[in-house]
């Protein structure tokens, strides 16, 4: 039987037998009460057009120039996304998303986490920043309920790009970052290309799942199965808010995906769409599009032009990922964002740069190693076993997957033999893709970038070139939260 359809019969199975299901091994997951059905719909009705919120910014207690100190406390809070309902979360420093953190590149950064989840371990794990591998907020570094661990590192030279923040915990990733545990970190560059004129708005997306009560149903099987994906999609914790700009107006937008699982391929409705970053920061030279997608944990930074007056809308297109089971989402014609475009005319601005800034190409690598995602479903003596894997085995904290060498360029090819899409994080790095591979086509980027997350298309290879350059343990993982704690994670050992 075809993988996708013994999968299918599997889940089917698993509904049908609750007695199966209690028996499933879950990685450390046993004992959390999920349901079996696919994720019901919320009838729970957010309000829609309120002004876009800036977020609220992290301020810096330090009087040095060049450090940037703060605190960021995870905590139980609670927020009011529908009207009169009351939703407790997880928030940092009380807010989710997030605060904004920015630093400028060559500052230092010490920020104290403080771990106020009851009766839970976590961690500040510092997405795509280069950060030595014992501030990088592991698994295997946990931060104990009760206490405080300051993470200290340095922004060296070259790093400003969108980066962010959020728990990894091993086991409890993907439930801290849906209860709200997410925000974003912006490196400045000492002297930016892109005119100030454009400004510089981040918009993070989230994803929201509300039950009748206000509360936040707990995962389904079929969200382990596919990733959690909720009914509400989020700006900066809003619903469709609102932003008003004359006509004429060229906006720089930083777009987070900061959900758990939810494939976002977007459109600005008609407005001129130019790429100038990713996730490691700005291009080469701006790239113009028409559409962009947005896998789990990826950036982009855009310019767009709003040229004609009138209503724009930022809203969804379908995208096909691949999906295991009932309740597949309706991926297409979500309005994310209003812009109100004025007749009165925008005041003239700088023109882009053609050359943004020089990206090298990495050298020839010395190395080369191949990673397999593989998913699987199987009756056993103990029950149903689900797993998500890389080279045939599921994560173990205790073992080294890979051991690599500090300053060494390798060629890292990421095959997907998987039912569906998985975007590939690895940690302490940016890469470059070299080429995808599908259906025997090759095709190249269309762009050079630096990346820290790559989507791997099912049925397909993605050839990558990476340096290490600070040693210690490093992760590597698909970037569905749920796929990462059900196995599909690895360490790759960098040593000096």
């Amino acid at each position: 039987m075809h993988r996708r359809g013994f999968l299918a019969a599997g889940l089917a199975t698993v509904f049908a037998s609750r007695p199966a299901f209690a028996q499933m091994k879950m990685d450390d997951m046993s004992g959390m009460g999920h349901d079996m059905a696919a994720p019901p719909q919320s009838a729970v009705a957010l309000p829609e057009g309120e002004a876009l919120r800036d977020l609220s910014r992290l301020a810096n207690e330090a009087s040095t120039p060049g450090l940037f100190r703060a605190k960021l406390t995870a905590e139980s809070a609670t927020m009011r996304f529908a009207e009169g309902l009351d939703t407790p979360i997880l928030g940092y420093n009380g807010t989710s998303p997030g605060p904004l953190i920015e630093a400028v590149e060559g500052d230092r950064v010490e920020i104290t986490f403080a771990n106020r989840i009851p009766d839970e371990a976590s961690t500040i794990h510092w997405h795509g920043m280069p950060v030595p591998a014992d501030q990088d907020g592991n698994p295997m570094d946990p931060v104990a309920t009760g206490i405080d661990r300051t993470y200290s590192f340095d922004l060296p030279e070259g790093s400003a790009g969108s980066y962010w923040y959020h728990p990894h915990p091993h086991g409890k990733t993907a439930e801290q970052v849906y209860r709200g545990l997410a925000g974003a970190f912006v490196v400045k560059p000492k002297v930016d290309p892109i005119p100030a004129a454009y400004g510089d708005t981040v918009l993070v997306f989230t994803d929201l799942r509300l039950a009748a009560d206000g509360t936040l149903p707990g995962n389904t099987m079929v969200d382990l199965m596919n990733g959690r994906v909720g009914d509400h999609v989020l700006v900066n914790g809003q619903k469709n808010p609102a932003l008003t700009v004359p006509f004429g107006t060229k906006r720089r937008f930083r777009l987070y995906n900061a959900t758990n699982a939810r494939f976002l391929r977007l459109s600005f409705d008609g407005a001129p769409i130019t790429i100038i970053g990713t996730d490691g920061g700005l291009l080469e030279a701006p790239v113009a599009a028409d559409d962009i997608l947005l896998s789990p944990a990826e950036r982009l930074d855009l310019i767009v032009s709003f040229d004609k007056p009138g209503p724009v809308t930022l809203y969804t297109l379908d995208y096909d990922r691949g999906w295991m089971g009932a309740g597949r989402p309706a991926d297409a014609g979500l309005t994310l964002l209003t812009a109100h475009v004025s007749q009165t005319p925008a005041e003239p601005v700088p023109p882009l740069p053609d050359m943004l800034r020089p990206i090298a190409r990495l050298d020839a690598p010395s190395v080369s190693r191949r990673f397999v995602f593989t998913e699987t479903m199987a009756m056993n003596a103990n029950g149903m076993e689900m797993g998500f894997l890389i080279n045939g085995a599921t994560f173990d904290m205790n073992r080294v997957d890979t051991v690599a060498k500090a300053g060494e360029v390798e060629l890292w090819e990421i095959v997907n033999k998987a039912d569906m899409d998985h975007p590939f994080h690895v940690h302490g790095t940016q890469f470059q893709v070299v080429e995808y591979e599908r259906g025997g086509k090759v095709r190249k980027p269309a762009y050079r970038a630096w990346k820290d997350t790559v989507n791997v298309a099912r049925g397909e290879t993605v050839r990558l070139l990476l340096r290490q350059d600070r040693p210690g343990p490093r992760m590597y993982h698909c970037h569905i939260l749920e796929h990462e704690q059900l196995g599909m994670m690895g360490i790759v050992d960098v040593q000096a």
